[in-house]
């Protein structure tokens, strides 16, 4: 977060530096549209993987240990979804969507930028796997919650340039989305199965996004992207 506000700030002029706080506060900038992608795509994604590991001989039970809380206690999940916004999509996406998607993208392609912020993202989650008292801590280094947790990472960077490339480069739409994701993990991402299932759900969604609106742009109209290669 301090990153992208100061090397905004050092890099752009007084015009820059205004749309990077546009697009993180301007909800506009977003088409109705993707906002059904922002909060649906990811419900819907993991709906399937749980599906797929239910009929392949998963069990229900971790996905109702892991709801009953909510259940008893609705009023619990405000706070919950507050939290989770405010640890990690709110203040990550200040600079990987905010100023380090736009800064590749002069440079590269949207895919080539997208498979070089999500390797670089993988690698920044790499030693929570060992600070005892995190998610990803709690889900193990070197097993297969580790190697669905890392791959994962890069096609949904993939999923979330398109997203922000069609949504004139609205962080705002990013950090929504990576709400969604971390939530939706939260409720049912409950077994190894559903881990295997939605990785190569995201991987397929990543191509099927590259092939339809192709790897330079990861957008069908021009407009979009032509902010980006501005001052």
């Amino acid at each position: 977060m301090i990153g992208g506000i100061a090397f905004t700030y050092l890099t752009k002029d007084k015009e820059g530096r205004r749309d990077y706080w546009s697009r993180i506060f301007n909800p506009a900038r977003i088409p109705a549209k993707w906002y059904l992608v922002i909060f649906l795509l990811m419900p819907v994604l993991m709906g399937v993987a749980v599906l797929l590991d239910l009929l392949t001989g998963g069990s229900i039970a971790p996905f109702e240990e892991t709801i009953r809380p909510f259940l008893v206690q609705p009023v619990m999940l405000i706070p919950f979804a507050l939290s989770v916004f405010l640890v990690g999509p709110f203040p990550e996406e200040f600079g990987w969507r905010g100023y380090v998607l736009g800064r590749l993208q002069q440079r590269w392609n949207a895919l080539i930028s997208s498979l070089i912020l999500g390797v670089i993202w993988a690698a920044w989650h790499l030693p929570l796997f060992f600070i005892p008292g995190t998610y990803q801590y709690d889900q193990g280094a070197w097993t297969v919650w580790f190697w669905t947790f890392m791959i994962g990472i890069i096609p949904l960077t993939v999923i979330m340039t398109w997203i922000f490339n069609n949504t004139r480069r609205s962080t705002l739409a990013i950090m929504l989305f990576h709400f969604m994701v971390v939530f939706t993990d939260d409720f049912l991402n409950a077994t190894v199965g559903t881990n295997i299932y939605s990785t190569v759900l995201l991987i397929l969604a990543a191509v099927l996004v590259t092939v339809a609106w192709g790897p330079k742009k990861l957008t069908n109209k021009a407009r979009e992207i032509a902010p980006l290669f501005t001052s």
